[in-house]
């Protein structure tokens, strides 16, 4: 036993592991689940007071083996067991490791559970969820509460996703060669909105979910380090990294949101986007390009600008025109917008912004991009209109509190 020091760290990057083992030796990936949680549950009580274990993945292994066995001894757990292994080939021992084996180099299960956890039978929300769960080994409660939503409701939408994998017959295998590029883009677009949701967040008390997007991020390098050489999971890996590395300088004191203009550059993170940048050079122009490696581009603009006023706009708005064919869609003509106001006035970004009034449900964020603009342009109450349109809509009480203060300083300060 060694010390019981960071145990959280110790358990997440063995839950696909640990994961893997139990469902290529007994299929039934939602009983196989449930045991590794409750796994993680004993070894979240126990290691802290014990120490963790000198191979803690066999103990996991070998205690959500137990539970599996205990599960199964009901009669009509026992029957499905029966049925299920008798239209079951044997597994060669030399693939599947006994509790007390370790795996064979080189092997990592990651990459099939998110494929498995992100199957096109099950929705968005379902599969953020059970990403997090069998792949990230959150609890239920740790998910529900990153999403401020009640554990049953998240419990609800965890079983749901099983019971759609299973009705789909998904097993636990890589997609055809066919379909890997499809469901490759599923999984980096749940993998994208856990970090979205970490970094900002939808709705609640604080701004940022740190652990949700720190999730996202090792999860991602999990995924870059098992495929790379596709260039879209190293320019998404690139993206997360460069936005991420803003994140302590985006509150102030009381945790109230600081514009990227208002920011203390000097607060972000220099190793963050060093590692960004260098994935972004490697990736650029060897070969077909994605919308996040051109995201990613851009984040790595506005990172290594001094400052708001040095930053190569320009070039920002040609990648936001390139964007924009790859991923049309309001919320990146409202950047553009904003990049366009950069280069050639507030004018001409509010020009851009009427393209997309009324599309989709993003009324909210073109309101508050709009009264940016208007008050750049000098039309306070108009501007102070639409920052008070914004805060009535918005679910983020430090986006409310900011945009409700914007409006409040026109008012004090206009005509």
């Amino acid at each position: 036993m060694t010390a019981p020091a960071s145990v959280a760290e110790v358990l997440r990057p063995l839950v696909p592991q640990v994961l893997g083992v139990l469902v290529r030796r007994y299929g039934q990936f939602d009983a196989c689940e449930d045991a590794v949680q409750e796994a993680l549950l004993a070894a979240s009580e126990q290691w802290p007071v014990e120490g963790v274990p000198d191979s803690p993945r066999s103990w996991l292994v070998t205690v959500a083996t137990r539970r599996l066995t205990d599960h199964w001894r009901s009669e009509s757990a026992r029957r499905r067991r029966e049925e299920s292994v008798a239209v079951r080939e044997p597994v060669s021992s030399a693939v599947v490791p006994g509790p007390g084996e370790e795996r064979p180099a080189g092997t990592d299960d990651t990459l099939k559970l998110l494929f498995l956890c992100c199957h096109p039978a099950v929705s968005p929300p379902s599969q953020v969820a059970l990403t997090l769960r069998a792949v990230g080994g959150l609890t239920t409660a740790q998910i529900a509460s990153a999403f401020l939503v009640p554990e049953a409701t998240m419990t609800r939408r965890i079983t749901r996703a099983k019971e759609s994998i299973a009705a789909a017959g998904s097993t636990f295998s890589e997609p055809s060669p066919d379909d890997f590029g499809d469901r490759l883009r599923v999984v980096l677009q749940v993998l994208y909105l856990i970090f979205n949701e970490g970094y900002t967040a939808t709705s609640g008390e604080n701004l940022v979910r740190a652990e949700l997007a720190t999730e996202a991020i090792r999860l991602t390098r999990a995924v870059h380090a098992l495929t790379p050489g596709e260039g879209e999971v190293a320019g998404l890996l690139a993206l997360m990294l460069l936005t991420d590395a803003r994140r302590e300088a985006r509150t102030g004191p009381n945790g109230e949101l600081v514009p990227l203009p208002d920011q203390d550059r000097g607060r972000w993170d220099a190793a963050a986007i060093a590692e960004g940048t260098g994935l972004v050079r490697a990736v650029l122009g060897r070969g077909p390009i994605g919308p996040y490696q051109v995201q990613a581009a851009i984040a790595a603009l506005h990172d290594e600008a001094p400052g708001t006023a040095e930053t190569d706009w320009p070039q920002i708005v040609e990648l936001y025109r390139v964007l924009a064919e790859l991923m049309p869609g309001p919320v990146v003509t409202m950047n553009l917008a904003v990049a366009v106001a950069q280069v050639a006035g507030p004018a001409a970004g509010l020009g851009v912004l009427d393209g997309i009034d009324g599309k989709l449900d993003v009324g909210r964020r073109v309101d508050a991009v709009r009264a940016h603009l208007l008050e750049d342009a000098g039309r306070p109450e108009d501007a102070r209109e639409h920052y008070l349109r914004a805060a009535e809509r918005a679910a983020s009480e430090p986006e409310r509190r900011y945009l409700a203060a914007r409006a409040a300083r026109i008012g004090r300060t206009g005509p």
